[in-house]
């Protein structure tokens, strides 16, 4: 069984004070880090000040990167690089949030250049796919989220791939309040699973994580992650309530 991972991305929320105690109740409260692993991602600003907080967790509790910057450094005014990010003990980044694709314009190629950056740093990587609801209405998501797969692990050898977690979120699900079913995640999973198979063959990519994000919440949590191949959450709005954050990190209980 593959251990479920569940994180939370606070995106543009939470100054320093805020998610510090976000991360303090986090922290303190009970949960079983032998049968889940718990990430939050904070904002840049607020990288170093929720990391120092969560230092006492000796790393059961990760702090992740909302983002990273495709080049190592340089005159790009903004951005932060992946030794940067690093040098604050952040230990994984999200690369490809839907947000980024649909917003900033990434794309896949980016994306990948991305993909391949962190993981030479040591680092790991949530990799974010998902279709729109243009593409999913006009039968055309399993092809668009497999694509995104393919195109943001190209070049990624066998050695690092088990860095990388792949988060499926349908465009259309995110901060709408609407998730996909159970089924209908599972039926994505599974696609990304036999991509996955493709590329990296089968005991590999059994052993991958998978997880969902689109408006995951503690009275959805169980019955998605119930599903054989969806093997943690990629949490939102739900992330920024440590009540509702814990509910979904203990589904099980």
């Amino acid at each position: 069984m593959i251990k479920p991972y569940i994180v939370g991305n606070w995106k543009m929320n939470l100054d320093a004070a805020e998610g510090t105690e976000l991360a303090g109740k986090i922290l303190h409260a009970s949960i079983d880090y032998d049968s889940v692993d718990v990430g939050v991602a904070p904002a840049f600003p607020i990288l170093y000040s929720v990391k120092q907080t969560v230092a006492s967790s000796k790393g059961r509790l990760a702090v992740v990167a909302q983002n990273v910057s495709a080049e190592e450094k340089g005159a790009f005014t903004g951005e932060s690089s992946i030794s940067m990010l690093k040098s604050v003990g952040v230990t994984a980044v999200i690369i490809g949030h839907s947000e980024r694709r649909q917003i900033f314009g990434e794309t896949d190629q980016t994306i990948n250049k991305k993909v391949r950056l962190t993981l030479s740093y040591g680092l790991n990587v949530i990799l974010c796919v998902g279709e729109t609801l243009f593409e999913r209405e006009a039968d055309s998501h399993f092809e668009t989220v497999t694509a995104q797969v393919a195109k943001g692990l190209k070049d990624v050898p066998v050695d690092k791939i088990e860095q990388v977690t792949v988060a499926y979120e349908p465009v259309w699900a995110i901060g709408t309040g609407v998730n996909a079913s159970p089924a209908d995640a599972q039926a994505m999973h599974a696609k990304i699973r036999e991509m996955l198979k493709s590329l990296y063959g089968p005991v590999m990519a059994n052993k991958l994580r998978i997880i969902y994000g689109g408006s995951v919440k503690p009275d959805n949590a169980k019955g998605l992650m119930n599903q054989p191949d969806i093997n943690g959450a990629l949490v939102g709005g739900a992330s920024l309530k440590s009540e509702d954050f814990l509910g979904i990190i203990n589904f099980s209980k």
